[in-house]
């Protein structure tokens, strides 16, 4: 049964999110939640405006005495990744997320949340209204597209912005504030492939080859954990089925967003009948050895083979372990961990989707690294590779990284904030995942930044969470550094 959120405390913020979880809001279809955002900020008679790449501009006067503060720029982002599990029956560009409250938890059923960013754009027009807010001047930009391509955010034009000061909302911790994050590229690599009619001595039989039940995750922020990619693991399973039993690849697909580690993959291959028992076998062995290897981080992974009429074509024995060669060559998970701050993945690359087309087999690679000199040997990593199998590479968009400045004013209001309202210092960090403030800090070189978030576990996927409580002290923490910042004297 849907649950209603409105009434948790902070029950503006919370009022809000239960609105925007009622909103489709995928990736380049946020239409709707831009005009909700319009709505909200009329009904307070505030300055608003959206631009030519679809983001949504609120201004705010400050409150009584934090005229001559410096102006602060509030920003989130107003889609969300929309995943969902195979056996939901849902619709996101229609139906509303259903949720589900649970020991302190906000989950959805089978779906993704859209905590990741909602929560930091209910808390920003929750700013708006909150009555006893004290603050400075306030502009709040609403950006568009920033899962699939942050087309908003390269869009933003430098004429728009006057505050130079950016707390950005999209992080997962509410005792910490981020003060860098990650750069990154996507990699489109075709593979072509000729298909032909599938014949055996002795005659053909099919199987389909699913990899399922694994946890997945955001490919930068749960990079670290290294779980289980499905299309490496389809990938290690088929190769090593194929160096005993040759078979024919039918068609692959695995994974579905870029910036999501897949969950699933599946294969269909066609082979001799006389080695189907055979094939089995050593597919249900791969099973065990995975299960082995990844059954702390992995628990719920398992392998279906299972009959398959018999497809009317498939690549030949020696495309077919070419295709399945380049899945297994290509890199994936954690490149290289930061020798500066322990703990914080510098380098990584996620093989994101691989798909049948036409003519071949698409696959889709996101890098990411806080290191410019990482991020190009990690794409050109996925470049020889492909080269190496004749496959083509086209580069998708290159996205900066944000490196940390830790001598702000904004920092230091930051740091006496958290102080006051918990009694101790925040934790001072950088993400390992692409964050707005990369592309807009590229655009205004002089403005302070830094991130501040709540608890978002499983962002990307349909197991994604938020913690009641931590979006309180998340908000208390927002609240009380903007009075800090309205207690200073700056440029407006």
């Amino acid at each position: 049964m849907d649950e209603d959120l409105s009434g948790i405390k902070p029950q503006i913020l919370w009022g809000h999110f239960n609105e925007l979880r009622k909103i489709p809001r995928c990736s380049k279809h946020e239409g709707l939640a831009a005009e909700y955002v319009v709505s909200a900020a009329r009904r307070l008679w505030l300055e608003c405006r959206t631009d030519d790449a679809g983001n949504v501009l609120v201004r705010k006067e400050a409150t009584p005495g934090g005229e001559g503060s410096p102006k602060v720029l509030l920003q989130s982002h107003l889609d969300m990744v929309c995943e969902k599990n195979k056996d939901i029956d849902h619709d996101f560009s229609k139906d509303k997320i259903e949720v589900v409250v649970d020991d302190g938890w906000i989950s959805a059923r089978g779906t993704t949340l859209g905590a990741d960013n909602g929560i930091g754009v209910a808390a920003a027009l929750a700013v708006l209204e909150e009555t006893g807010a004290v603050h400075g001047p306030l502009e709040l930009l609403f950006t568009v597209d920033e899962e699939e391509g942050m087309s908003g955010a390269r869009g933003l034009g430098t004429d728009e912005i006057g505050a130079r000061m950016m707390i950005n909302l999209d992080t997962d911790d509410p005792h910490s504030v981020y003060v860098g994050c990650a750069g990154g590229e996507n990699s489109h690599l075709r593979l072509p492939l000729q298909w032909v009619r599938p014949h055996f001595e002795g005659g053909a039989t099919a199987f389909e080859v699913v990899l399922k039940g694994l946890a997945g995750g955001h490919s930068g922020v749960d990079i670290s954990l290294e779980r289980g990619n499905a299309i490496k693991l389809l990938g290690f399973l088929l190769g090593e089925a194929i160096e005993k039993v040759p078979f024919s690849l039918a068609s692959i697909r695995g994974g579905e967003k870029h910036n999501a580690i897949p969950r699933e993959a599946e294969a269909h291959v066609v082979l001799s009948r006389e080695r189907a028992e055979e094939f089995r076998s050593l597919v249900e062995a791969g099973e065990r050895d995975l299960q082995e290897e990844y059954g702390k981080v992995e628990p719920g992974l398992v392998v279906e083979v299972s009959p398959l009429s018999l497809p009317e074509r498939a690549a030949s024995l020696e495309e077919s372990e070419r295709a399945i060669s380049l899945i297994r060559a290509l890199p994936n998970g954690v490149i290289r961990w930061s020798p500066e701050i322990e703990g914080l993945v510098e380098t990584s690359t996620n093989l994101s989707v691989v798909l049948t087309e036409e003519d071949g087999i698409l696959l889709r690679a996101a890098s990411r690294s806080s290191s410019r000199v990482g991020l190009r040997t990690t794409t050109g990593w996925i470049g020889a590779v492909a080269d190496l199998a004749g496959a083509e590479v086209e580069r998708g968009d290159r996205y900066p990284g944000r490196r940390p400045k830790l001598d702000s004013k904004l920092l230091s209001a930051c740091k006496k904030a958290h102080q006051e309202v918990f009694g101790r210092k925040p934790e001072v960090k950088s993400i390992h995942a692409g964050l707005e403030m990369g592309i807009i800090g590229e655009k205004f070189p002089e403005m302070e930044m830094v991130s501040l978030g709540t608890l978002i576990e499983h962002p990307h996927s349909p197991d994604e969470r938020v913690k009641i409580s931590a979006v309180e002290e998340f908000y208390s923490f927002l609240l009380a550094t903007l009075e800090k910042i309205a207690e200073m004297e700056g440029p407006r």
